[in-house]
């Protein structure tokens, strides 16, 4: 947001009085101060309304705070991460896991269409060798050692083939997380999700589909756009949980290839990393009661400051910024001290 003049300085000086009160409160409060680059990132947040893309844990949460920013949707790109109308194919993948799963499936089609080829070509070739005018006299031969050898042995074999990347992608759909993956929950209810980030203050934020109306006003697709997105960060690893509180809902979601039933009473747990921003949109595919249709998924991928900005802006907080070190407050004059008893110590020493 840009600011005429007489705000932007009246908002630098309320953000200057900010910083002071929290210097005033304690050394909890004045860390996130101490560091100069942190002020300046606070004070072109307060002329731009942006966050400086290389802020850290501890400066995204005070740019967040300082400068008050709401949270703005990000507009979805058409075709990317939804469906497109006559579209035959797969949606485009923006996980590894999609692009290997994808890879996958492209390659299976044309293992496919060799093999149907070959079939093909094989049945032209008996119908013209073999047919009634050529041979009037039909061949009884009853079978071929050799023959059958290879249509036994070469099948095998490319079920070998398929077999190895297919057993790599169920290895790949079920790694388990590392420590340091963001948690992230989603609960399934009748008939709406809610995401819950226990690593960031545990709060919850519900989500509901949008009227027809409120997702053409917003240029999201209709069935598909959500009020409150779950909002995830880019590159990071995710330990994306699912339970649910009545019924067995399912987390889907095609573009990230990642599909995770919801049932309740069990936490069920899946690793997600996402590799670009953008909009990313599912549904809940289990059939679970008359509003089943209606619970659509979407997720908004960011950039890890932007992410931990929106975590901020909903009163949690960003993890790992209460294990970062504090610097230790030293006054000018503390710092300038020794070099004062130094410079006494050599006069006496040299008188």
């Amino acid at each position: 947001m840009k600011f005429p003049g007489f705000f932007k300085g009246f908002h630098r000086i309320a953000v200057g009085v900010a910083m002071a009160g929290m210097v005033a409160a304690g050394p909890q409060a004045a860390f996130a101060q101490d560091d100069a680059a942190t002020t300046e990132a606070v004070e072109a947040s307060a002329d731009t309304g942006e966050v400086a893309p290389n802020a850290g844990a501890a400066d995204t949460a005070e740019v967040a705070t300082a400068t008050g920013s709401a949270y703005t949707p990000m507009a979805p790109t058409e075709g990317k991460g939804m469906p497109i109308a006559k579209a035959w194919d797969v949606q485009d993948q923006f996980s590894p896991t999609g692009e290997y799963a994808n890879g996958l499936h492209v390659g299976l089609i044309w293992v496919m269409v060799a093999i149907s080829l070959f079939v093909l070509a094989l049945m032209v070739y008996v119908v013209v060798r073999f047919r009634k005018g050529a041979n009037p006299v039909p061949s009884k031969t009853s079978h071929n050692t050799l023959i059958e050898v290879v249509w036994t042995v070469v099948p095998a074999l490319i079920l070998l083939g398929i077999a190895i990347p297919s057993i790599t992608l169920i290895a790949k759909q079920y790694e388990t997380p590392p420590k340091d993956a963001i948690t992230v929950k989603a609960i399934g209810y009748q008939w709406y999700w809610g995401y819950a980030y226990p690593d960031n203050g545990d709060f919850e934020i519900v989500s509901n589909m949008l009227t027809k109306e409120e997702a053409e006003a917003r240029g999201e697709p209709y069935q598909l756009a959500v009020d409150n997105r779950m909002v995830l960060p880019v590159g990071v690893p995710i330990r994306l949980q699912t339970t649910a509180a009545d019924v067995i809902h399912s987390f889907a979601m095609p573009s990230l290839w990642f599909k995770l039933d919801a049932v309740p009473g069990r936490l069920n747990e899946k690793m997600l990393t996402i590799n670009e921003p953008g909009v990313y949109y599912g549904q809940c595919s289990e059939l679970c009661g008359a509003r089943h249709g209606y619970m659509p998924i979407t997720i908004e991928a960011l950039p890890l400051d932007q992410f931990n900005a929106w975590v901020v802006a909903q009163g949690g907080t960003v993890k790992g910024a209460e294990e970062a070190p504090q610097a230790p407050l030293e006054s000018a004059e503390e710092t300038d001290a020794p070099a004062d008893a130094v410079g006494a110590d050599a006069a006496t020493t040299d008188a």
